[in-house]
Formats: structure tokens, C-alpha cells, sequence
């Protein structure tokens, strides 16, 4: 059985559950080899606050079959305008057999050029962004277009690592895999969506997340400037 590369971009302010829900999938199967890749190898705090420790500099990082871009806080605007990200992720895009993200992740991937033209996701709260990067938003928890597959918010990763897992190995491993992960949620409240949750639970939420939505809008408007969009 052939391995498996994927490689996950994390760097500081990394949401670590868009990291760690797909990476819990992924490297279940013993052909798979999961990289966490960034500039060094020094740890790194993501947005919560976990320690992280990359596998794999940008520099050394093998030809990967799997490339994924998870999503982050304030600190991802710079990884949006990052040119050393930008072409490290376009230079993998040209060989790997499926190039993906999870939550605003999309955003990376767009801002580098590699989802226009696709349908795409990403979390509910950043999709009109999304658009104006060229990517067709589709308000679905996992989008496939051809070899792009892309999550939306946080815990979809877990959704997005099955279904990967599924065309990578087969759906019998990514069944075993779920049943490992005794993966069948069952929320104690039915707020995991904009229509679910109502104006009560929006409204705060979205005041509370106005710096970041500001600060990405900003961006948003600056690589879609580069992108000519």
C-alpha cells in the first residue's frame, strides 16, 4: 500500500480544532504520514493557547498528496498577504492529487489564487469574503469541485477529514475510522447554525467577533485587489 502525504500549513494563531478534527481522521490508517508544516521548527501558540510543534519546514516538506489549509484568528491576515506561504502552497497545489481546507482556511487557499473559478466553503460568518476572492461559495458543510475539497467552520474538519479519507482509502476505512472516533455527535443545543441558533445568539456573537471580521474584511479587499477580482 502506497503512503500517503498530507500536510497540514499551521502557524501562529491557528485554530487548533480546524487542525486537530481532520488530523484525528487522517492519520488513523497506517499509510498515511501527516506533516504539520510552517517556516521552522519552533513550537508555536495557536489561537486558543495549545502549544504546537511543526514536522516540517516549508523548505524541506516533501511533494504532498494531501495539502490542507486550516483556519486561524487575527494573525491569518498575515498569512493571507504571506508571499512565501502564497507560493509554497500554489508550487504544492501543481502535483498534489487534492488540495483542501477547513473553515477560513478557504480564505488562504483563495488568496493565493487556487479557488477561483471552484466552489468552495468555509465557516457561515466569512462566506461573503469567500466571494470576493473568486471562489463560488456554496453554504454546505463539505464542498467537493473536482480535486478541491474544502470544510466549513471548525468542526466540520472532522466531516472533511472522512470524506478525504473516504477517496483517499476507500469508505470502508473511513467507516472503521468513525467507528474508532465513535464519531456520532449528538449536541445538547441546536445552535451550530445562524438558523438554528436565531438573531439572540447571532447578534452578540457577531459584535463579539467584530474586530476579526473587520480586520479580514480589510484583507479580503487587498488580495482581491492583487488577484485583479
Amino acid at each position: 500500500m502506497n503512503q500517503v502525504h498530507i500536510g497540514f500549513l499551521i502557524y501562529p494563531g491557528v485554530i487548533q480544532l480546524d487542525v486537530m478534527g481532520a488530523y484525528q481522521v487522517l492519520a488513523f490508517p497506517p499509510n498515511t504520514q501527516v506533516h504539520l508544516i510552517w517556516k521552522t521548527l519552533s513550537p508555536l501558540v495557536s489561537n486558543e493557547g495549545l502549544t504546537l510543534i511543526p514536522t516540517v519546514t516549508l523548505e524541506q516538506c516533501p511533494s504532498l498528496d494531501v495539502i490542507c489549509v486550516p483556519g486561524g484568528g487575527m494573525e491569518q491576515v498575515e498569512v493571507m498577504k504571506d508571499d512565501e506561504i502564497l507560493n509554497f502552497l500554489k508550487e504544492q497545489s501543481l502535483t498534489a492529487q487534492y488540495v483542501t481546507s477547513v473553515c477560513t482556511g478557504s480564505m488562504v487557499l483563495a488568496a493565493a489564487g487556487l479557488l477561483r473559478g471552484y466552489k468552495a466553503t468555509c465557516h457561515w460568518a466569512f462566506r461573503d469574503q469567500l466571494a470576493m476572492l473568486g471562489a463560488e461559495v456554496v453554504p454546505q458543510r463539505v464542498v467537493i469541485d473536482r480535486n478541491r475539497i474544502t470544510g466549513a467552520g471548525v468542526t466540520s474538519g472532522i466531516d472533511f477529514g472522512l470524506t478525504l479519507l473516504g477517496l483517499l482509502c476507500g469508505k470502508d476505512v473511513a467507516k472503521m475510522t468513525q467507528l474508532m472516533m465513535e464519531y456520532d455527535p449528538e449536541p445538547p443545543f441546536k445552535a451550530g447554525t445562524p438558523e438554528m441558533a436565531g438573531a439572540e445568539v447571532v447578534g452578540p456573537l457577531m459584535q463579539f467577533g467584530k474586530p476579526l471580521l473587520d480586520a479580514f474584511w480589510e484583507q479580503t479587499r487587498a488580495s482581491a485587489a492583487l488577484l485583479k477580482l
